[in-house]
């Protein structure tokens, strides 16, 4: 980005269009022999009343014997430059070296709050493999967020009312047994299976259901037995859930999920009521949003029951006036769509500003092959599962290919999890995934493992080296083209991070990681980096180092660790 700086503040001077808009105009060559960077002055015509090519011209010249840039030529209205690659290799080495794993940071978000609504798992239930993408989306956010300076808000706002709770209450104290649950290897799995045979009878005898509107009353009246029952759910299901959590890294910062509102939400019905916001429509208590192309926003049900709306609507308003965020985002599949535009527009004709700064950050479904998932027919593929399943068959692979690993079953697990997690983050979000055990655990191609093997490869040619001196580098022994790949490759995660932040797109970094690795590779495999001549020597391993920094630094941020060794 600097020498983009330097070449827009001269052209802009020479141009007379501004220099944050010349920075924009900036594009990459088809193929190395074009140039390194391309300056279309074709943007430039109006302001000069001159044809592109003759611009280009005039441009060049400004350009002899400019820092940094070998020759600028003109071509087809197109200004190419040539960097000189060992000055640029240099100046990017060394700003990775000395910025480290905070390497495309920056102190743009200082003292603002980002609120980031993702996970969000159900009680009761087992971590399914469908909760996959918001959790890995939400945590990479969280990081990428942090890296520039925001304090992330992390919440996993739980699923933890409704009428399903009452159905549990039901099977349970019909079928249950506690004992055998809480020594189960998975209670939630035991509730799992009271919920499926709650549905299966309630099929043969519809009173079932009544049973269960009545016990979910119950605990909405904080009845002793019935809430310490209640309570009791909770805690078996965020104590499993922990479990997972602990595997992939995440973490929260709050747990408030939909019962955490209850008590808060006469405030926000009253206030609807008084702002005029609301009406009743057959005994229900709606926002009507025709006007604004949207089927009505349900508050109150007929019989006075609330609903999602009416608790994200309280959510949002105690999140603003708790963390003042700057922005509120909601990791969500794009199903809801509807259901955040409404609850958005809801709060706008509230009169709160700062409902534009409430984001749902969509995705598309995760599907099994020629099944579906459903918890109430027993169909699901446990999260957990996956990541077992994962590291054993990463272990097996080190097993054979590197029996004498030291910390074996530590560095499985990264790897194991790392290869579940990239799914859903080497694609842009709002593509549906179908899940396969296949793809899953594919250990070739544009993977995560294949990201850590170039990381770990990294590490082991530093440990060979045993140290070297960057001031002794000769950097023009950088001035080839799979040296000039690897420093574009890194120069260009900064502005990755930056757009996948603006963007909500965690992928961006992902890939970068894939293109700095094979740069990497082909670096490794082209050049002699234990050369004879000192200068060489030091460049080479300098660069390597740049790029174990970058490496780490774009898998960390989309929540994947970095073995130093595999």
């Amino acid at each position: 980005m600097d020498i983009k700086n330097r070449i827009a503040e001269k052209a802009a001077a020479f141009t007379g269009v501004p220099e944050s808009d010349v920075l924009g105009f900036f594009e990459t060559p088809p193929s190395p022999d074009k140039g390194d960077i391309a300056l279309p002055c074709f943007k430039f015509a109006r302001a000069m009343r001159k044809a592109p090519p003759v611009i280009a011209q005039e441009l060049a010249k400004g350009f002899e014997g400019f820092e940094g840039i070998v020759r600028a030529e003109p071509l087809s209205g197109y200004l190419n430059f040539f960097l000189d690659r060992g000055d640029e290799a240099k100046k990017t080495v060394l700003r990775v070296l000395e910025e480290g794993e905070r390497f495309g940071s920056s102190d743009d978000g200082a003292g603002r709050n980002v609120c980031i609504d993702f996970s969000s798992i159900n009680i009761c239930k087992p971590f399914g493999i469908h909760h996959v993408t918001t959790t890995v989306l939400g945590h990479s956010l969280s990081r990428i967020f942090r890296h520039l300076g925001f304090t992330p808000v992390r919440i996993n706002h739980l699923g933890d009312w409704g009428t399903q709770f009452g159905k549990m209450l039901v099977a349970y104290k019909k079928w249950g047994d506690r004992r055998t649950i809480e020594n189960a290897g998975s209670p939630t799995r035991e509730l799992v299976a009271l919920y499926v045979k709650f549905h299966q009878e309630a099929e043969k005898d519809p009173s079932l259901d009544d049973e269960a509107r009545a016990a979910f009353r119950s605990i909405e009246l904080h009845d002793p037995e019935n809430w310490e029952l209640y309570q009791w759910f909770k805690e078996l299901t965020l104590r499993e859930a922990e479990r997972v959590y602990k595997l992939m890294g995440v973490e929260f910062d709050s747990y408030n999920g939909e019962a955490f509102y209850e008590d808060k939400m006469p405030a926000v019905i009253r206030e609807l009521a008084d702002k005029g916001v609301t009406t009743v429509d057959n005994g229900a208590t709606i926002v009507d949003l025709s006007a604004y192309d949207m089927p009505p926003c349900m508050i109150l049900k007929s019989n006075g029951g609330t609903i999602y709306p009416t608790r994200d609507i309280t959510a949002a308003i105690y999140r603003k006036n708790t963390y003042d965020f700057y922005k509120n985002l909601y990791v969500v599949a794009y199903q809801q769509n509807l259901h955040f535009r409404q609850v958005f527009k809801t709060l706008e004709l509230m009169g709160y500003d700062w409902a534009k700064d409430c984001v749902h950050v969509n995705f598309g479904m995760i599907s099994m092959a020629d099944q579906t998932f459903s918890t109430r027919k027993g169909n699901a593929i446990y999260l957990e599962d996956v990541l077992n399943k994962a590291i054993e068959k990463t272990k097996a692979i080190m097993m054979e290919k590197s029996p004498d690993l030291e910390n074996m079953d530590e560095v499985a697990r990264q790897v194991g999890v790392g290869a579940v997690v990239w799914g859903p983050l080497y694609s842009s979000r709002i593509k549906d995934f179908t899940f396969s055990w296949e793809k899953a655990l594919n250990f070739e191609g544009e993977t995560a493992p294949y990201a850590q093997y170039t990381h770990a490869r990294c590490c082991s040619v530093l440990r060979k080296a045993d140290g070297y001196d960057a001031e002794k580098a000769d950097w023009s022994c950088l001035d080839n083209e799979s040296c000039a790949n690897l420093i574009k490759a890194m120069n260009t995660l900064p502005a990755s991070i930056g757009s996948a932040a603006e963007k909500y797109e965690p992928y961006l970094i992902s890939r970068n990681v894939i293109d700095i690795c094979s740069a990497f590779n082909k670096f490794y495999f082209e050049n002699r980096i234990m050369d004879e001549d000192e200068g060489v020597r030091c460049a080479r391993l300098a660069l390597t180092d740049a790029a174990r920094i970058a490496i780490k630094t774009g898998l960390y941020l989309v929540g994947i660790e970095a073995p130093e060794r595999m």
